[in-house]
């Protein structure tokens, strides 16, 4: 499917603009643990848009395969979820975002886990 090709590529480009944003604009201008909590946020966003990107080659191979493109979705929203709420963190100082953190932790782990299935299902044919 296109949209997680597009999503997997946008979400690249963005979490290259965030790195380069924290270690350039953002070094000088927060704590050290908060400028540690961006780069978190920004190695997941890198780790999930390049899952993205697999997705998005594994719905065109599978156009039927559901569980795939629920897997995408899932990613896609643990990237908003987790990595948007640490940066909106490190942003605002607001540190009540950190409680929405771990529900995109979650959403990453079941469409890790749905991926899984996939490829289970896939080898029982």
């Amino acid at each position: 499917m296109k949209t997680f090709l597009i999503l997997g590529s946008l979400n690249a480009f963005l979490g290259v603009a965030l790195g380069a944003f924290g270690a350039h604009g953002l070094k000088s201008k927060v704590a050290p643990e908060m400028l540690a909590t961006w780069n978190t946020a920004v190695q997941y966003h890198l780790v999930h848009a390049l899952g993205l990107l697999v997705i998005g080659i594994l719905c065109h191979l599978m156009p039927g395969a559901m569980l795939v493109r629920a897997a995408g979705w899932l990613i896609f929203l643990g990237v908003l979820l987790f990595s948007g709420s640490l940066y909106i963190m490190v942003l605002t100082g607001i540190r009540g975002l950190g409680m929405i953190t771990p529900i995109g932790g979650v959403t990453f782990l079941i469409g890790w886990l749905l991926l899984a299935l996939v490829g289970y299902r896939q080898g029982a044919e």
